[in-house]
C-alpha cells in the first residue's frame, strides 16, 4: 500500500465528502442487518417458537436489548391481533429496512462518484503542471507515448484502484465487524471456528494476487511503446509511404501489440481467478459452518434453536460477498500500484530550472549577454555524463548580431538553449546585464525574448490563437500588424476564415514557407528585445525562403539577435560570428576576416559553395 499513499494523499482534500460516504455505508449496513435479523421472528412465527414478551424491557443501546424490545412491540401484536397480523408487521418492517438499506447504499455512491473524479481531475492537473515544468532535457530521455500513456491508461487504472479503496476501506470492514457482531450474539461457539477459517482463506487469495503487480508494470509499459509507435508512424506518414514502410511499421506495430496481447492475458487471467476463487473458498467455508452448526442445533439438548440457526446461516452469507470484494480489490489495488509507481515517477522528478524564493524581477535589458567560462554536460541513461560545451567566453552586446556555427553537435543549439535557461550551466556563470541569470524570474527573463525555431512549432488551433500564443489580452489589429511585418497578411486573408482558420495538427493545412512566418509572426507580435533564431530558411524553397528572410530581416530590426546559422551566406553582415567544434570556440570574428584567415570558417564556406 506504500506506493499507493500519493494517491491518498489527494483524497484528505475531499475528508468531509469521505466522512459522508463512511456514515451512508455504516447506515445501509445497520438497516442490510435488521432485515435480516427479522428472519429469525419471522421462522418463530411461522413454527410456533415465540416466547411472548409482557414487560417493556430497559432501553439499553445493545443488540440484545434492540431485540428484546421489538419481541415486546411484537407480543402486543400476536396479543392483541393475532399472529397473522404479527406476521404482516414483520414484512412491513423488512420492506423498510430494505429500502432505507438501498436509500442510503445510493447516497453513499451518488457521493463516492465525484470523490473518484475529483481526485483523478487533480492528479490529471497535477501531472499536466508538472509535464509542462520539466526541464526539455528530460523529454530527450522519455518516450512521448510513454508519457501519454502515464496520463491517460495509468490514471484510469489508479482510479479503479480508488474505487476498489474506497469501497474496501470505508464499507467492507464495517460491514465484516457488524455481521460478525450479529453472528457472535447468536453463536459464540460457532462465530469462534469461524474467525480460524476466514484469515485462511484470505492468506490463500493474497498469495495469489502478488504477481498482478509485476504483470501490470509490463503492460503500461508495453502500452507507452505502442502509443510512442502510433505517434510516430502517424507523425512521419510521408516518410513511411515514401520508403515503402508500411509492411515495417506494421510488423513492428504486429509485435509490440502481440506482445501486449499476451501480457493482457496473464493480467486477466489472474484477476478473473479472484471470483471464482473467493466464491469457491466461501462456499466451503458455508459447508463447514452448515455442519457444525446443525450439530450445534441438532444436539440434545440443542445449543441454538432452528431459527436463529437458519437466522445465522442468512447472516454469515451477507460476509462472504464483502470477502469476494476484498480478493478483487487485491487484485485491483495491485494493478494501481504499478501504475501509482509509474506516475509517480513522473512527479517526483527533479525540476533542475528552478527559480531562486528570491529572484529578481526583470523588466528590461540594458547592456550585454555574457557567457563567462561556461561549461554545460548533462546525464544519459546510457553513455552517463556527457559534456556539450566548455569554457565558452562569449560577450553579446545589446543590438549587435551574433551568428553560431559548427558542424552537426558542436553545441550550437545548447548554447543558445542555456540563455532562456532551458537548461542551467554545469560550470561558469551567463549573466544578462552583470547578473547571474538564475537570479532573475524564469519569466520575466524569457519575456525578453523570442525564438524562431528551424522546424515550425504550431499547435491544433486557429491562424489567430497561433500568432497570440503566450500574449494575453492582444487584439486582432495587433495579431495583423505582426503578420504583415512577418509576410503573412496576404495568405492569411485568402484562407476562407482568415485569421480564425483552424490550421490542423502542427499546422498541417499549410505549407512549410506559411507556417514558418506565422512563427515570425507570434515572435513580432511578442516584440521582444532579444531574438534566438535557428535559421527558419534552411528547409524551404527559393521563393518561400525570399518571403521568410525578408520577415526576419523585418524583425531583426533593432533587436538583439543570436542566429544559429546553416547557410553562411545568410550571416555574412553579423557582427560576429562564432565558430563552434566539439563545444568550444576554435575561431571568432567577422566574416570577411575568417574567410581569410583560412581555417575552420573557411573550410565550411567552401563546402557549402561546393554543395551548392
Amino acid at each position: 500500500m506504500k506506493s499507493l499513499f500519493p494517491v491518498f494523499r489527494y483524497l484528505r482534500r475531499h475528508t468531509r465528502a469521505i466522512l459522508l460516504y463512511f456514515v451512508f455505508n455504516l447506515l445501509s449496513i445497520l438497516f442490510s442487518l435488521v432485515s435480516l435479523a427479522m428472519l429469525i421472528p419471522f421462522l418463530q412465527l411461522i413454527f410456533g417458537e415465540t416466547d411472548l414478551v409482557y414487560t417493556r424491557p430497559a432501553f439499553v443501546l445493545n443488540a440484545s436489548a434492540l431485540l428484546d424490545t421489538f419481541n415486546y412491540y411484537l407480543s402486543g401484536i400476536i396479543i392483541r391481533q393475532g399472529r397473522i397480523q404479527a406476521l404482516g408487521f414483520v414484512c412491513i418492517t423488512v420492506v423498510i429496512a430494505i429500502l432505507l438499506k438501498n436509500l442510503f447504499l445510493y447516497l453513499a455512491s451518488y457521493i463516492n462518484s465525484p470523490i473518484r473524479n475529483a481526485v483523478i481531475n487533480d492528479m490529471r492537473t497535477d501531472l499536466f503542471n508538472k509535464v509542462v515544468r520539466l526541464p526539455i532535457g528530460y523529454f530527450s530521455e522519455e518516450r512521448k507515448g510513454d508519457i501519454l500513456s502515464r496520463m491517460t491508461n495509468d490514471l484510469q487504472e489508479v482510479e479503479v484502484s480508488i474505487i476498489s479503496f474506497l469501497e474496501t476501506a470505508f464499507r467492507e470492514p464495517f460491514n465484516i465487524i457488524i455481521f460478525l457482531i450479529a453472528l457472535v450474539t447468536l453463536s459464540p461457539q460457532l462465530t469462534l471456528f469461524l474467525l480460524v477459517l476466514l484469515p485462511a482463506t484470505g492468506l490463500i487469495i493474497g498469495r495469489v494476487s502478488k504477481s498482478l503487480k509485476r504483470h501490470s508494470t509490463a503492460g503500461q509499459e508495453k502500452l507507452g511503446s505502442i502509443l510512442s509507435l502510433i505517434d510516430e508512424t502517424v507523425g512521419g506518414m510521408r516518410i513511411v509511404k515514401a520508403f515503402n514502410a508500411e509492411r515495417q511499421q506494421r510488423l513492428k506495430f504486429t509485435h509490440e501489440n502481440n506482445e501486449l496481447f499476451r501480457i493482457k492475458n496473464r493480467i486477466n487471467r489472474r484477476r478473473d481467478l479472484a471470483s471464482p476463487m473467493s466464491e469457491f473458498l466461501g462456499i466451503v467455508v458455508l459447508c463447514i459452518v452448515l455442519y457444525f452448526g446443525g450439530r450445534l442445533a441438532l444436539g440434545d439438548p440443542p445449543l441454538m434453536s432452528a431459527a436463529s440457526f437458519i437466522g445465522y446461516i442468512a447472516i454469515f452469507t451477507q460476509i462472504i460477498n464483502p470477502l469476494k470484494t476484498f480478493s478483487t480489490a487485491s487484485y485491483n489495488i495491485q494493478k494501481g500500484k504499478a501504475s501509482a509507481e509509474r506516475i509517480q515517477k513522473i512527479l517526483d522528478a527533479p525540476e533542475q530550472i528552478v527559480e531562486k524564493p528570491d529572484a529578481k524581477a526583470l523588466r528590461r535589458f540594458t547592456s550585454a549577454i555574457e557567457f563567462r567560462d561556461v561549461s554545460f554536460a548533462y546525464s544519459t541513461q546510457d553513455a552517463g555524463i556527457k559534456p556539450v560545451l566548455k569554457h565558452i567566453n562569449l560577450r553579446v552586446e545589446k543590438g549587435k548580431m551574433i551568428a553560431l556555427v559548427g558542424s552537426s553537435g558542436a553545441g550550437k543549439s545548447t548554447l543558445a538553449d542555456l540563455i532562456p535557461r532551458f537548461h542551467d550551466v554545469s560550470g561558469g556563470a551567463l549573466l544578462l546585464d552583470d547578473t547571474d541569470i538564475r537570479d532573475y524570474r524564469i519569466e520575466d527573463l524569457r519575456r525578453l525574448m523570442g525564438i524562431v525555431t528551424q522546424e515550425p512549432i504550431l499547435f491544433n488551433d486557429t491562424i489567430f490563437n497561433n500568432i497570440a500564443l503566450g500574449a494575453g489580452g492582444v487584439t486582432e489589429e495587433q495579431v495583423v500588424a505582426a503578420a504583415k511585418v512577418a509576410n503573412a497578411h496576404e495568405f492569411i486573408i485568402r484562407k476562407e476564415q482568415g485569421y480564425h482558420t483552424n490550421i490542423g495538427d502542427r499546422g498541417v493545412k499549410l505549407s512549410g514557407g506559411e507556417r514558418q512566418r506565422l512563427t515570425i509572426a507570434r515572435a513580432v507580435l511578442k516584440n521582444p528585445p532579444i531574438l534566438i533564431l535557428d535559421e527558419a530558411t534552411s528547409s524551404l524553397d527559393t521563393e518561400s525562403e525570399r518571403m521568410v528572410q525578408e520577415a526576419i530581416n523585418n524583425l531583426m530590426q533593432n533587436r538583439t539577435s543570436i542566429v544559429i546559422a546553416h547557410r553562411l551566406s545568410t550571416i555574412q553582415h553579423a557582427d560576429e560570428i562564432i565558430v563552434l567544434s566539439q563545444g568550444e570556440i576554435v575561431e571568432r570574428g567577422r566574416h570577411q576576416e575568417l574567410v581569410n584567415a583560412g581555417g575552420f570558417y573557411k573550410r565550411l564556406v567552401d563546402m557549402q559553395q561546393f554543395t551548392d
